[in-house]
């Protein structure tokens, strides 16, 4: 981003053109991210909580009293067990030096619970690298040189603008693009096919793919022999997954499973870009891991732009232990570290013993809007006893709960720097203007804790240019020229060939160095070592009887105009989204009497809530759409659609399961 700044304020924000990538384009979000710095919605001052929680009634403070109160309360529940305190932090920054820098130091050397962040990518991410060892696939700049491309679980012309680009052009050269997706996205509706899986059947769906790669000898048999291990055990295991065994999981047609493996098969420059949809259910981790086997099959990966991306993450070399010094905690022999998960906060919050979680600190995310279960959620949160501090930019459902609410800056008023998981290249993030009011950010509050505790670690002091300067590891081949073209030009791409093929000599990062049909670490971890079938864990399929009661699955993706709940409070975005509404087919809608803008109630045992209802065949039958993610408090009768959503987890990484949902619904 470029900013143009007149008398200390923003007044103009555009792309930057000389970025190769994303060549002076903003998403519709961001173009209008001076809306979002300036809104009269801003916190800009400490308070204190002087109503019931969840209330949110506050009283300004100054911030000495907001940081010696925190400080008195840390050291009181340090001094019994530093356990009961607990970090919740995501991705409202994903800045190296203020998403996971002094942060980390403070609640290390504090001794904290750890926070497991696993409310986005967990599952996908340990599928993936069980299968392929890294967050690392395809060169985004280089896939226009691809002739079939899968857009899978993913909708990028909402949420990957400029990689959208990059698969357009390819489609203008020949390319076929075909969607996967529950519902007619977007993304699908300029796409040239679109197949509707039931939510939750991807997996199934790639099993029946290999097993006709194979029963076909669609495959790149030297590939194989030199790249793969365990092909001969995984051409035995899925000769009976075939697309008839799938059809009826995945409410596909098995002559159209068929016709798209043999498709696939026969064109090996192909490209699947799958994204993190469909790891959001009961068997997400072993449905990426099942995607990400198919293009080693047909040798995809020797060509530059082909084989399969789901996240480009890995290729940057960053220095975890020097940004977040984990070698800070205090007394482990005391106090054994203790991990809990981020996505099931409520949970955490009710249920959490020995001991009990006394204290949370909430910044860079908004749990009460975005986690699953969220009555749960907010009954935590209400708990008394419990000492809640939010560092927010606005007074989220979240800082309603707060005892101290503190102001935070935005991108444009804090030092950091990026990777990037859609491209290669890491930007530089400089301040633009001063902070607003008395905002200030991650890193200085965490350093003016640090100091109030009297711990004399310098680590917790180190200013934010330091950080930044030290976030890649020194020596590595990639970042070689990366802090020369940050400091020149604000982004830099890393060291890596272009095109970047990264996997066209093998060299997966996997134990092996092969990517592994089978895998040894996934059998140690308890799992099928070779691709398997995970059903979801509420279906019309897997669950019969809770379908009797619930008989519709519910997804929940990002509404085009929020980025998570991000966005989703200020009058341009909410305006364009005209409230929450529900996606239902002509079909169901008509055996519920349901007609176009009826007022909906959307149940199930966990919760309910309210929406529009939008009467259409973007959703195939069975299935409906909340697009998501609404904060509570703009929703009618103070719920979205994570009121309905599951607390069970994933089959790995211990992710949530958001589209893995049964509901019922009717008028409200």
């Amino acid at each position: 981003m470029e900013v143009t700044v007149a008398g200390g304020r923003a007044v103009k924000i555009r792309g930057a053109a000389d970025m190769p990538f994303t060549k002076g384009a903003l998403c519709t979000k961001v173009a209008h991210y001076l809306e979002r710095v300036y809104s009269d919605q801003r916190l800009l001052h400490p308070m204190k909580r002087v109503g019931r929680k969840g209330e949110g009634r506050f009283e300004r403070i100054s911030w000495d009293e907001a940081l010696d109160t925190i400080a008195a309360k840390y050291r009181e529940i340090a001094a019994e067990d530093p356990r009961a305190i607990l970090p919740y932090s995501y991705a409202g920054t994903m800045g190296l030096v203020q998403g996971e820098s002094l942060d980390r130091r403070f609640f290390h050397r504090l001794g904290a619970s750890l926070l497991d962040r696993t409310i986005c990518a967990a599952a996908g991410a340990h599928g993936w690298k069980a299968t392929v060892g890294a967050m690392v696939g395809a060169d985004p700049e280089a896939v226009a040189a691809a002739r079939l491309i899968l857009v899978w679980g993913g909708n990028p012309v909402v949420s990957n603008l400029h990689g959208w680009r990059y698969l357009q052009e390819a489609k203008r050269r020949g390319a076929k693009l075909v969607c996967i997706d529950p519902r007619r996205s977007e993304t699908a509706a300029k796409c040239d096919q679109h197949l509707a899986p039931l939510p939750g059947t991807d997996g199934a769906l790639a099993l029946a793919m290999m097993q006709v790669l194979i029963e076909h000898q669609l495959l790149d048999h030297d590939y194989i022999a030199r790249h793969t291990l365990g092909f001969e055990a995984l051409a035995e295991h899925v000769r009976g997954f075939t697309p008839e065994w799938a059809a009826p999981l995945t409410g596909l047609d098995a002559a159209q499973i068929r016709a798209l493996a043999l498709e696939y098969g026969r064109r090996p420059h192909s490209l699947i870009r799958l994204n993190y949809g469909l790891n959001r259910c009961a068997g997400g981790g072993m449905a990426v891991r099942n995607v990400a086997c198919l293009p080693a099959l047909t040798g995809a990966w020797r060509y530059a732009g082909c084989g399969a991306l789901l996240s480009t993450s890995g290729n940057f070399p960053v220095d975890g232990r020097t940004l977040q010094r984990p070698d800070l905690y205090p007394d482990a022999g005391r106090f054994p570290p203790r991990t809990l998960n981020m996505a099931f906060i409520g949970e955490v919050l009710l249920e959490t013993r020995d001991p009990p979680v006394r204290a949370i600190h909430v910044y860079n995310s908004n749990p009460v809007a975005v986690a699953p279960d969220g009555n749960r959620v907010r009954a935590g949160f209400a708990r008394e006893d419990l000492f809640c501090v939010v560092h927010e930019q606005f007074q989220t459902d979240t800082a309603d709960y707060a005892d101290i609410l503190l102001p935070a800056t935005s991108q444009l008023e804090h030092r950091d720097v990026h990777t990037t998981y859609g491209h290669v290249y890491a930007v530089d993030n400089r301040p633009a203007i001063a902070p607003l009011g008395e905002a200030r950010s991650n890193t200085e509050v965490f350093r003016a804790l640090a100091r109030r505790l009297g711990f004399g670690h310098p680590a917790l002091y180190e200013s934010d240019e330091a950080i930044a300067a030290a976030a890649f590891r020194a020596g590595d081949a990639r970042a070689e020229g990366l802090a020369a073209g940050l400091q020149a030009q604000g982004w830099a791409r890393l060291a890596l060939p272009q095109p970047f093929a990264p996997f066209a000599e093998g060299g997966f990062r996997t134990p092996s160095g092969k990517c592994e049909f089978f895998s040894e670490s996934l059998a140690r971890e308890g799992h099928d070592p070779l691709p398997a079938w995970h059903p979801p864990a509420e279906s019309v399929v897997s669950n019969l009887t809770l379908a009797a009661r619930y008989p519709l699955a519910l997804i929940s993706p990002p509404a085009r105009n929020f980025l998570n709940s991000s966005f989703a409070n200020l009058p341009r975005f909410v305006d364009a989204e005209g409230g929450p509404t529900l996606q239902i087919h002509p079909d169901d809608a008509a055996t519920r009497g349901i007609v176009e803008g009826a007022r909906l109630r959307i149940h199930n045992d966990r919760g309910e809530f309210i929406a529009r209802a939008v009467v259409t065949r973007d959703v195939r039958p069975g299935v409906v759409c909340a697009p998501s993610v609404w904060w509570p408090k703009l929703c009618e009768g103070g719920r979205n659609a994570n009121a309905v959503t599951s607390p069970a987890a994933t089959d790995m990484g211990g992710g949530p399961i958001f589209y893995d949902c049964l509901v019922e619904v009717g008028a409200a």
